[in-house]
């Protein structure tokens, strides 16, 4: 089945109708589409992110990467969380998608996850991938 990220951006519109809200209420509307998703068993991971403030960008544009803290300048959106679900079809996940309660000024990314078969097999780095990918199944499997 195809997996989706589903990722939570929000322009300045968004980030003042946030603020206005009762925080218990957010949590409260989050918790029932996150566990309408786990009770549907589509919820792969999902988690929220911490304000801008505490993050930064590093830009590649120049020869030496240059490293921003935030809050970013001229920012236009913001990525505040993701889901990752995995559902029959991209019509679900788009019905998933429209169900996620946000507001005015928010607006989510929903984007397929690419699948290991769909790299070429005989590639040295994909072959190295998809062990490490065993590897962290077990170390998981172990906790």
């Amino acid at each position: 089945m195809p997996k989706y990220m589903l990722i939570m951006r929000a322009d300045d519109r968004g980030v003042e109708a946030y603020q206005e809200l009762d925080f218990e209420q957010v949590i409260e509307a989050m918790g029932r589409y996150n566990e309408a998703m786990m009770n549907a068993g589509v919820l792969l991971a999902g988690e929220g992110l911490s304000d801008a403030s505490e993050g930064f960008v590093v830009d590649y544009s120049n020869e030496e990467p240059l490293v921003t803290d935030g809050p970013y300048g001229e920012t236009k959106e913001l990525f505040n969380g993701f889901w990752i679900i995995e559902v029959a079809s991209k019509e679900e996940a788009v019905e998933w998608a429209k169900r996620c309660p946000l507001g005015p000024g928010a607006f989510l990314e929903v984007r397929r996850v690419n699948e290991m078969d769909e790299f070429p097999q005989d590639n040295e780095w994909i072959q190295k991938e998809a062990g490490w990918r065993e590897e962290q199944a077990q170390r998981a499997a172990k906790a």
